[in-house]
C-alpha cells in the first residue's frame, strides 16, 4: 500500500480550506496546509478540519511548497507519493484516486490534473491564465517534444522522483519548474483531465493584473532558461 501525503500552500483560504481538507479520500496517510503568511482564520479552520497546520511567513506559493517539503524530509517514515492540491476549493480533491492511480498501478512517475475544456466551470479559469497555460504547453512542446496541455496544480509524483528535481522556484514558476525538469530528467508522466470549479474568494494570482503579468513572466522564464541548457 502506497503512502500519500497532501501539500496544500493557502492563503487567507478560511472559507475553502475545511472543504478541502475534508474531501480528500481517506487513502491520504497526511494532508500538510502550509498557511502563507494567512491573516485569516486559515490556520484554525485548517487544522479543525484535521489536517496539520505549517506557516510560512515568506509569500509565494513555491515557499509554502518548499516548507511542506521539508517538513517531510525531517519524517522518520518517507511517503511514495505527494500531491499537491490547491486550498481553494477550485479542484475536486476527491478526485485525488485517479490521479495518483497511474503512480500505483502503471509505475508512472508523475501525474498532471489538466483541466480541460470540457470539464471547467465557466468562469473558473480566466483569460490570462488560459492563454498562458496555452503558451507554456506550446513552448514545452515545441522545445522538450512534452504533451503536457496544462499547468494545472492538482498533481502527483513519486517522492524519490520529487527530490530528484531539486526544486527552487518560491513564487509562480513552481508547477512549470515541475514540469520542466520533469522532461529534462526524462520521467515518465501522465496527464488526467479533471474537473474544475470557480475558487472560493478571489485569486491572489489570476485575480490581479499584477499577479498575472508575475505568473506569465516567470512561467516563461523557466521555458526559456531550460530550452538552452
Amino acid at each position: 500500500m502506497s503512502t500519500i501525503k497532501v501539500i496544500i500552500p493557502a492563503y487567507n483560504e478560511e472559507e475553502s480550506i475545511p472543504l478541502v481538507v475534508k474531501a480528500i479520500p481517506e487513502i491520504v496517510d497526511e494532508i500538510i496546509v502550509i498557511s502563507n503568511n494567512s491573516t485569516d482564520q486559515t490556520e484554525i479552520n485548517a487544522k479543525n478540519a484535521g489536517a496539520t497546520v505549517l506557516v510560512e511567513k515568506r509569500k509565494g506559493y513555491g515557499y509554502a511548497c518548499l516548507k511542506g517539503m521539508q517538513y517531510i524530509s525531517e519524517q522518520e517514515n518517507k511517503p511514495d507519493i505527494i500531491v499537491f492540491l490547491d486550498g481553494d476549493y477550485s479542484d475536486y480533491p476527491e478526485e485525488l484516486t485517479r490521479i495518483v492511480q497511474p503512480i500505483i498501478e502503471n509505475d508512472i512517475d508523475f501525474v498532471v490534473g489538466a483541466r480541460v475544456k470540457e470539464l471547467r466551470e465557466d468562469g473558473s479559469m480566466s483569460g490570462p491564465q488560459i492563454f498562458g497555460n496555452w503558451l507554456a504547453t506550446t513552448l514545452m512542446r515545441l522545445f522538450f517534444k512534452s504533451t503536457f496541455t496544462d499547468l494545472g496544480p492538482f498533481r502527483a509524483i513519486k517522492y524519490d522522483k520529487l527530490l530528484g528535481l531539486k526544486m527552487e522556484d518560491k513564487t509562480y514558476g513552481w508547477t512549470v519548474e515541475m514540469q520542466l525538469k520533469a522532461l529534462k530528467q526524462k520521467l515518465s508522466y501522465k496527464e488526467i483531465p479533471v474537473n474544475y470549479r470557480n475558487r472560493i474568494g478571489v485569486s491572489k494570482v489570476s485575480g490581479t493584473v499584477k499577479g498575472a503579468i508575475f505568473a506569465g513572466v516567470k512561467i516563461l522564464g523557466w521555458i526559456f532558461k531550460y530550452s538552452f541548457k
